[in-house]
């Protein structure tokens, strides 16, 4: 039997210098599943269109989905912000190596609730107001906050000192950015209620989290760039987040 009954990603980013490709594709041959739902921005179009960047690791990450779809899981794909670009095959039906390709779907869980499986980015105001321009000036600097770390951890390696995530830091401490969260948390269980649904899984802020919002179950499950987190259902019913950066052993620093 697999590991869990479903594992959730998002934010993975695969094309961008942040992305932590190795440490996914280590979950993933460590972690089974009956399903794998990719809960949007797995790959980075915005950078890629900037600049191209690709590693050896990121095609690892990329056959490694499609070798667990051909074996029998069942994997879908849930267009974010930073992939919209498959947003214009919806229509069609598209199927990538027996990988589904969706906008947002229901799952109907284990514990007999029905949820909402979505990307998230519907509900950030730049975007919903058209202002896309800023998004991508904020999504710029944050690139050189990601190339910032970077060097900081490569220096921090050398002294044998975990991981730290700079990004991550800051935003935890910045006012403004802790009342987006607050209120990207608020419009995405309001929208679930009125379609009747008992809860909601989503990335798009990097944060993960599992908690009720009135009345409504809100479960994030984080990012492969900052945290390397993942959502999982258990056979049993129950939702876990596993942080598998804090757990790994080995060197989190990609060489580029």
């Amino acid at each position: 039997m697999p590991k869990y009954k479903s594992i959730f990603i998002s934010d993975v980013h695969l094309g961008s210098k942040g992305c932590k490709a190795g440490l996914l594709k280590e979950f993933l041959k460590e972690n089974s599943s009956e399903n794998l739902f990719l809960v949007g921005d797995i790959i980075d179009g915005w950078r890629l269109k900037r600049k191209f960047f690709w590693l050896q690791s990121h095609t690892d990450v990329v056959r490694k989905i499609l070798k667990i779809a051909k074996d029998g899981t069942r994997v879908v794909y849930v267009v974010g912000n930073h992939d919209d670009a498959f947003r214009d095959l919806l229509s069609y039906d598209v199927h990538f190596g027996n990988i589904e390709l969706v906008n947002q779907c229901r799952y109907n869980a284990v514990n007999g609730k029905r949820y909402m499986i979505i990307h998230g980015d519907l509900f950030d105001a730049a975007l919903a107001t058209k202002l896309s321009w800023l998004y991508h000036l904020g999504d710029f600097f944050y690139d050189v906050l990601l190339s910032v770390n970077h060097l900081l951890n490569k220096l921090r390696n050398r002294f044998n000192l975990p991981y730290w995530s700079l990004s991550a830091f800051m935003k935890s401490k910045t006012k403004e950015a802790v009342a987006y969260m607050s209120d990207f948390e608020t419009l995405i269980t309001d929208y679930c209620k009125k379609y009747n649904t008992h809860g909601v899984i989503c990335g798009h802020i990097h944060k993960a989290a599992i908690k009720e919002i009135h009345g409504i179950e809100y479960m994030n499950d984080g990012d492969w760039v900052e945290s390397c987190t993942a959502l999982v259902e258990h056979h049993d019913g129950t939702w876990e987040i596993v942080d598998y950066l804090h757990n790994y052993q080995g060197n989190v620093i990609e060489k580029f």
